[in-house]
């Protein structure tokens, strides 16, 4: 029996044993794992992983992680894991981002040396942007330097990956292969991080990865196990915050991404203090869509109530928010905002304006001791009912524009040359379907992205996913990929333009392959639409965003087997068709729907604030800088 064989046979055991005593600790309380093993590096990170509730691999193997896809054979063998070879690295990215936010399951993307690294870095900007704790194992050159390996960096330093990693996420290279607890213990804290998760990156130099490791201590092997940050230290703080609510007459609260699961100690905090919510797109739900004091999205883009509460508010309640530019229109979006109570888990965060009462801590706990402070003050803000009122004023006015756009679903297009589907009416189709269903909505960026978040009417969080952290075109088709491999199954809808679905159409074959279900709601304008829109809006001529090829992606998804292309058609009757024939299929289904684009105003949702690009700059930023919040 040959050396590599008496391994293999070892780690079937080791796997074996982690299956019968239903995961890493167990089996080491049992016995059944030896405190101290020999084994590789490779299959002491694959035991490590698992030991951290790590069980699914998004992969796409090379000759810079052999190693590691060997030790992934033999335990996927055995039942310990599941590995899915896919087509893209970017691919694999947004797929173990997907599989995170929606279920919270972890998943590690394996990469090889290079390129693939390089690709699967920079879709690691999503979880980096939305805050999602994912694992990165990136195939590394040889720590001996025995010349330029194959496909690194062509420059003669050290750790030139490692460099450009750490510049995203965190990072650690297995240069000394009984570093890895260490390694771990730092990915646990960033992957498993309360409040502020992220990506976390494994550099594994090609010879390290089957080097052994004897007699290695596996309880050295961290759980991942994190304490919750608790509610804002007092400090007078909390007494300060009171003050200020009770003094505002127009009190709008920021819902931002951090305070996803806050949603009924936020409700309170609006009853206590009069004031109205505006929700960032990463909070869809949190507060119901019909509730009196949602005032919707607010921002660059935004909808009428929420950019009037924004413009017109006092006071700034912001709650787990990051403030990304398009959020709060280029740091303008709250001019007459005279104080700011910041509740954030992150201290940076908390301190970003300026007349700032920052509470650091977990926002749900934070909030309640808050609302227990102003309860007991009896403190209310002055003229509260006139200003729900004039909120609720502009709720019935974006109603109004909303309906206009839903009774006149089709507008005559000059590229498709008759009536097509307008993308707030496609959009409206889909998005009340999915919630009828019960299915998971992903919206790509772009046009669609920004016409949806305008649109959707959640009643809950996680009905829709809309990352809007790094905008990545493709993520939502990619994310439908999550649907075969989740433990807790979910029917997927992706909606996304045909500028989007190109740049990652590797889905149709991946999502067959590995069992996905879903529907991939493909609206075909022919361009880059929201592209297309801000050059017309700046320059008035729209440039290198569209071209007059015809594709037909319908043909394109019957290609590939398992797959069932449709035509969306062009009213809504046909639309609703599509989708339920896609739902009772048992696979992936890619439904086109050409949709209109063009100067008609009942073709989108309207812009309703500023955005620190192009000819807007000097104008946004002088603005910013007089209102100096």
């Amino acid at each position: 029996m040959t050396q590599e064989q008496t391994r293999s046979e070892a780690a079937a055991r080791r796997a074996r044993a982690v299956v019968e005593a239903g995961g890493v600790t167990e089996a080491l309380g049992a016995r059944t794992l030896g405190a101290r093993e020999d084994l590789t590096l490779s299959e002491a990170l694959v035991l490590g992983l698992l030991r951290q509730g790590v069980r699914t691999f998004v992969s796409v193997l090379g000759h810079g992680s052999t190693e590691v896809g060997e030790v992934l054979r033999i335990y996927q063998a055995a039942g310990a894991l599941g590995t899915f070879g896919v087509r893209s690295e970017i691919e694999a990215s947004h797929a173990a981002s997907a599989l995170r936010w929606v279920t919270g399951e972890k998943a590690a993307v394996v990469t090889s040396i290079g390129p693939g690294a390089l690709q699967a870095l920079a879709a690691a900007l999503v979880p980096a942007s939305d805050c999602l704790g994912v694992y990165y194992l990136f195939g590394d050159e040889t720590t001996e330097d025995e010349g330029p390996n194959m496909q690194q960096v062509p420059k003669a330093e050290q750790h030139l990956f490692l460099r450009m990693a750490a510049a995203l996420g965190e990072a650690y290279a297995l240069h000394t292969p009984a570093a890895l607890p260490t390694a771990l213990r730092r990915g646990s804290l960033v992957v498993d991080h309360p409040h502020r998760p992220g990506p976390f990156f494994l550099l594994l130099p090609m010879n390290t990865q089957g080097e052994l490791l004897r007699a290695f201590p596996l309880e050295e092997l961290p759980d991942g196990r994190l304490p919750p940050l608790p509610a804002a230290a007092d400090q007078g703080a909390y007494d300060e915050a009171v003050a200020a609510l009770g003094a505002a007459r127009r009190v709008v609260v920021k819902v931002g991404g951090g305070a996803r699961q806050a949603g009924g100690e936020i409700l309170e905090l609006l009853e206590l203090c009069g004031g109205v919510a505006v929700t960032s797109p990463l909070a869809s739900g949190t507060i119901p869509f019909g509730h009196e004091r949602n005032m919707l999205v607010g921002g660059s883009k935004g909808t009428l109530p929420g950019n009037f509460a924004m413009e017109e508010a006092d006071l700034l309640v912001a709650l787990g928010s990051r403030f990304v530019c398009q959020s709060d229109c280029s740091r303008t979006g709250y001019p007459k905002v005279r104080r700011v109570i910041n509740i954030n888990a992150d201290p940076r965060s908390a301190l970003h304006y300026g007349r700032t009462i920052a509470l650091w801590g977990e926002v749900a706990a934070t909030l309640r001791t808050l609302s227990e402070r102003l309860g007991a003050a009896g403190r209310r803000g002055h003229c509260a009912e006139e200003w729900l009122t004039l909120c609720a004023a502009k709720r019935r006015e974006w109603g109004e524009l909303c309906r206009a756009r839903y009774d006149h679903p089709t507008l005559v297009d000059p590229v498709w040359g008759r009536a097509v589907l307008t993308q707030p009416a496609a959009i409206k189709i889909v998005t009340d379907w999915a919630r009828e269903k019960d299915a998971v909505t992903f919206f790509d960026a772009g046009d669609v992205q920004a016409n949806g978040f305008q649109i959707v009417e959640d009643d809950r969080p996680g009905r829709t996913y809309t990352e809007t952290g790094a905008s990545y075109m493709g993520f939502a088709a990619s994310a439908l990929l999550a649907s075969g491999f989740a433990r807790r199954p979910f029917y997927g809808v992706a909606l996304t333009g045909d500028g989007s679905f190109t740049m990652s159409p590797q889905i149709l074959i991946d999502g067959a392959a590995h069992g996905a279900r879903g529907a991939l709601v493909l609206l075909d304008n022919r361009r880059m639409a929201a592209i297309s829109g801000l050059q017309q809006a700046q320059y008035g001529v729209d440039f290198a965003t569209w071209d007059h090829l015809s594709v037909d992606y319908v043909a394109w998804a019957n290609a590939v087997e398992g797959v069932l292309g449709l035509q969306g058609g062009h009213d809504p009757e046909s639309l609703r068709g599509a989708l339920e024939r896609a739902r009772a299929h048992p696979g992936l289904s890619l439904i086109h729907v050409p949709v209109y684009y063009g100067p008609d105003p009942l073709g989108g949702m309207g812009v309703y604030g500023r955005w620190n690009v192009g000819p807007w700059v000097e104008a946004t930023q002088r603005l910013r800088h007089d209102i100096a919040l």
